[in-house]
Order: structure tokens, then sequence, then C-alpha cells
């Protein structure tokens, strides 16, 4: 079932230069429907005269209360720049939980690997993983070491890995360089990023005989499967990513 419920923004951060951490309760304190990780809210924007549509942003965490989630938002365009920008105490209005998420694994040795926004549903997952008694390993990337996104709150629930294009911080180079891609011992990789970092790592998974899902960020005007706009061809023809995603198995996926 899916709700459009209206939350108060409590508290706001930036974890790096253009990104933005909302933590949202709902306005009427009552706990938040089931939202597993990898699913995602369609977020109104206010104050902008020209984004008609609501917004696709991937929930960050979940909190502990059933009422408080996080989202993770980059400053990339006229909507998402007013929501970085709304103050502690607006309300906004989301319609969620949207898509299918991640399976929580609780036996299988289970490698995160993350690119620039691409890292938030993989905070989520993490804390659920750990309290499932099977501690992941995440593999975060960047550009530079002021870009890698939310390490202390990853280093609670995952042991952390990094990887920069610069150098800056961690393993020199892209995520699918880094040892844990290239000889790390794993059943599992989940993975969230740019199109082209995904299509990597599911080369590097297939060609070692790793499962791979990945959360696709197609385009998703509505949420709902009715707009088409973030159709992805698949071995079963075109889909909705909105709808039978936004999380997939890579053999679903025609990206051979």
């Amino acid at each position: 079932m899916k709700y459009d419920l209206e939350f108060d923004i409590i508290s706001k951060a930036s974890p790096a230069p253009g990104f933005a951490v909302l933590r949202l309760r709902r306005a009427d304190r009552l706990p938040l429907p089931p939202v597993a990780p990898g699913q995602f809210v369609e977020v109104e924007v206010p104050d902008s005269r020209h984004t008609f549509l609501r917004r696709p942003i991937s929930v960050n965490f979940v909190e502990p209360d059933g009422m408080t989630l996080w989202l993770l938002v980059r400053d990339a365009g006229e909507g998402t720049h007013h929501l970085c920008n709304l103050e502690v105490g607006r309300q906004i209005r989301l319609m969620l939980p949207l898509g299918n998420g991640f399976g929580v694994e609780s036996r299988r040795r289970t490698l995160l690997v993350g690119g620039g926004v691409g890292v938030a549903p993989l905070l989520y997952l993490a804390r659920l993983m750990d309290e499932a008694g099977n501690r992941p390993d995440v593999l975060l990337g960047a550009r530079s070491a002021e870009l890698l996104l939310q390490i202390p709150e990853f280093n609670k629930y995952a042991t952390v890995l990094t990887a920069t294009d610069d150098g800056s911080a961690g393993h020199h180079g892209v995520v699918t360089t880094h040892p844990a891609m290239t000889s790390g011992e794993y059943d599992l990789v989940c993975c969230c990023g740019p199109a082209p970092m995904m299509k990597a790592v599911a080369a590097v998974a297939r060609a070692r005989g790793i499962e791979c899902m990945v959360s696709l960020e197609n385009m998703m005007a509505c949420g709902l499967g009715a707009c088409l706009c973030c159709v992805e061809n698949t071995v079963k023809g075109h889909v909705c990513v909105c709808t039978e995603g936004p999380v997939f198995n890579i053999n679903q996926l025609n990206w051979q």
C-alpha cells in the first residue's frame, strides 16, 4: 500500500558540498509504513514555480523510532536545489513506499558498493544487515575525499572501504579496481550509483561468479508506472523501473 503523508523537517545537515541530508518525521507522529532498503519516495517540491512533478529520492535511512526517515539529496537541478535549501520546521509531502528494494541477507558475505549520491539506499541496508547479524563491507567511491558521503554513519553498521579518483582517500582509482572488488571473497554485491559505475561493477561480479544486485537510477516522473519515463529493457522485455525495480539482479538486465 502507498501513502501520501505530511512530514516535518526536523533537522538538516550537509555531508559534502552540494549535498543535504533531510531528517523527516511524520507530522502526525504515527509510525511509518514498512519501508525496505532500496525503496524510494516521491517528494513534493514547495516554493518552486517551475517544478511541477515530484522528485524521486531514495530512502537513505529509517531511524529505530519508526517515525523518522532521512533523504540524501544532491543539488542537481531546480527541484533538488529547492529541497536542499528548505528550512528546518517546514513541512513537505511524500508518497511512499515506492518500488522494490534489496533483500536483507543474514548469512552471505556481502559487499555494498556506492558511488556519489548512490550511497543513499546502502546506509539503511547496512543497518538492517548488521542487525540481522551479518555486518557487511561497504565500498564508497567518489572523485575526491571531500565527496565521500556519510562515512561516520556507515562505520556504525559496516566495515568501510573507500576509493577516490584522485587518490586523496583510500584506494587510488575507481571502485572496480579496489582489492575488495578484484580479489575479495564475497557471495553478494549490492550496488547503487552512476550507470557506468554499476555496469562496471556488474561486469566484475559476473566475471567472478558473484551474485550482484543493482539499484537503477532511471528518470522516474510518477513513481507509479503510469508515465513510462523510466522504462528499462530487460530479459523479460521493457519494464518500468519504478514498479519492477529499482533493484534488479543483473541477470535480469540486458547489460552483457
